[in-house]
């Protein structure tokens, strides 16, 4: 952004390439899923990416121009919403043991490719953050409630006796 260069392996073009590519799994996990409820979350999620993705691809030095043009950044806003989300659906008292094997059906599987995504993003950050090229630390807790939360609606999904907040 800004026309800065940098070689399509650094580390930032890597972080937001993954959270793009994150992105498209939320798509493909929303146009598999039945229930209202997950397509009518999954959708401003995949907005909120797009804010994250923006600020991932400015340079530190640009932030300050970034936001005076009127683009946002990632905010704790953001992460309460997941959150609430998260709270939502384990009040389900969802039932399950041990590891979950993604594929029970075609959207809990798309969701749990969604969430290796976000885990893998979410170290593609951490790599730019130890590296003194991240100023926002909301980003990373974004990331990790994001990739919480996408297990917990694949689990959701798998679960036949969750229907109360599905419907």
């Amino acid at each position: 952004m800004y026309g800065r260069r940098v070689a399509k392996c650094h580390p930032r073009v890597e972080a937001y390439g993954t959270v793009d590519e994150l992105n498209s799994a939320l798509g493909t996990a929303r146009a598999t899923a039945k229930q209202k409820f997950l397509r009518e979350n999954l959708f401003p999620i995949q907005k909120d990416l797009v804010i994250l993705m923006g600020e991932l691809c400015v340079a530190p030095e640009d932030l300050p121009r970034y936001t005076n043009d009127g683009y946002s950044l990632v905010t704790a806003a953001m992460t309460a919403k997941l959150a609430t989300l998260i709270c939502r659906i384990e009040a389900e008292k969802l039932s399950f043991k041990g590891w979950a094997t993604p594929g029970a059906n075609l959207n809990s599987a798309a969701l749990d490719v969604a969430r290796t995504v976000c885990r893998r993003a979410e170290r593609r950050v951490c790599e730019l953050q130890s590296s003194g090229q991240l100023n926002n630390a909301e980003i990373m807790i974004y990331l990790n409630r994001l990739s919480d939360l996408l297990w917990l609606f694949a689990r959701w999904t798998e679960d036949s006796a969750h229907r109360r907040i599905g419907k």
